[in-house]
């Protein structure tokens, strides 16, 4: 049988996406037939893998921005008939856009599973709770980022059909960090949603002495805005905007960091936070989710800089505890590579097929 993922777009520089096309690329090599769907072209496509194994495709080749209904209405044809054409399997659509979009599209022989990669608290917090209380019921199975999640969607979204399944990590490193290097770490897009203002904050109240660094690594429209916000905390000479790093250097930023930091105002399963602790770096985060909870090293409560400048200041005096921490890490990382995570979406098909 096939395996479909549908995403509203598939291909812009995010984590929903690289998490779509890791699955892909996973699934395809133990021989599944896969496609990835874009509903729409991304704005600044970014190739996730080079030589795929799976069938991709862009229904439309325009922005959703740009798209009026009558143009929605020809994308939704043009989906349907694509579907004609693959063989009969399972839909994972990856978010509640995805699922309003495409479920009332698939042909009968598709089993529906819908995907969600925030967490339950930032879906009360918006729109998206009441379209999984609509939309997900209906499906085969309704698939969450970690057991809390999907508990918590169960009780108060009355979900008969949570599971949970969480984020892989495309490899695993061999190499671990020495943790002797000067410099914590934040990976993520410059945006307001990443709160980057909190963790230069947080860097400068810990009390971190130069030659500390903070990194950072990402682009978006916050960079001026976050180059003047770390003149005014007094760091502005040690906050290194490092702009976008190619996933095959990523490696070696992770190996040489001693901390990784996370002030994101709401999170999933971030794929940083596993790749930095497959490295064997420990992390402050934000305690914003359940999939950061099975991933994270030092949780503090969201929001509190204070809170967060006073774990980071542990970390970067001592090198124990940040060995420590960075073995745990490792260890508790195990659990998403990715030959495991594809165990599990194996076992929900089966789950399905019964």
């Amino acid at each position: 049988m096939s395996v479909v993922f549908a995403c509203v777009d598939a291909d812009t520089l995010g984590g929903v996406q690289r998490v779509t096309h890791t699955l892909a690329q996973g699934l395809a090599g133990r021989g599944h037939e896969v496609h990835v769907i874009g509903l729409h072209r991304a704005a600044a496509p970014f190739r996730y893998v080079e030589r795929p194994l799976y069938h991709h495709h862009v229904i439309s080749r325009r922005p959703m921005r740009s798209q009026g209904l009558l143009a929605r209405r020809r994308a939704g044809r043009r989906l349907k008939e694509l579907l004609r054409q693959i063989r009969p399997g399972y839909a994972v659509m990856t978010s509640p856009a995805a699922v309003t979009r495409v479920s009332g599209l698939l042909p009968a022989a598709f089993r529906p599973i819908g995907q969600y990669h925030g967490s339950y608290d930032h879906a009360r917090g918006c729109w998206h709770l009441g379209s999984i209380k609509r939309h997900y019921p209906g499906l085969d199975q309704a698939v969450f980022l970690s057991e809390d999640d999907a508990r918590l969607f169960s009780e108060h979204a009355l979900l008969p059909n949570a599971w949970a399944l969480p984020n892989p990590l495309a490899h695993w490193p061999e190499e671990l960090a020495t943790l002797d290097a000067p410099r914590v770490l934040g990976v993520g897009r410059l945006e307001g949603v990443k709160r980057f203002d909190r963790l230069i904050s947080a860097f400068a109240r810990s009390g971190a002495p130069r030659p500390w660094e903070l990194h950072l690594i990402g682009d978006g429209s916050e960079l001026d805005r976050l180059r003047e916000h770390a003149r005014g905390e007094g760091v502005g000479d040690r906050v290194v905007f490092k702009g976008l790093v190619p996933g095959d250097r990523m490696p070696a930023e992770y190996l040489n960091a001693s901390v990784l930091g996370l002030t994101s105002g709401h999170e999933g399963l971030p794929v940083v936070l596993l790749e930095s602790a497959a490295h064997g770096v420990p992390s402050v985060a934000f305690d914003v989710s359940g999939g950061v909870r099975t991933a994270g090293s030092l949780l503090v409560p969201p929001g509190d800089v204070d809170a967060f400048a006073a774990a980071l200041g542990g970390l970067v005096a001592s090198r124990e505890e940040r060995r420590r921490l960075g073995a745990d890490a490792r260890a508790r990382a195990e659990a998403f590579r990715l030959d495991h995570v594809l165990d599990g979406w194996e076992r929900l098909f089966a789950h399905i097929r019964r």
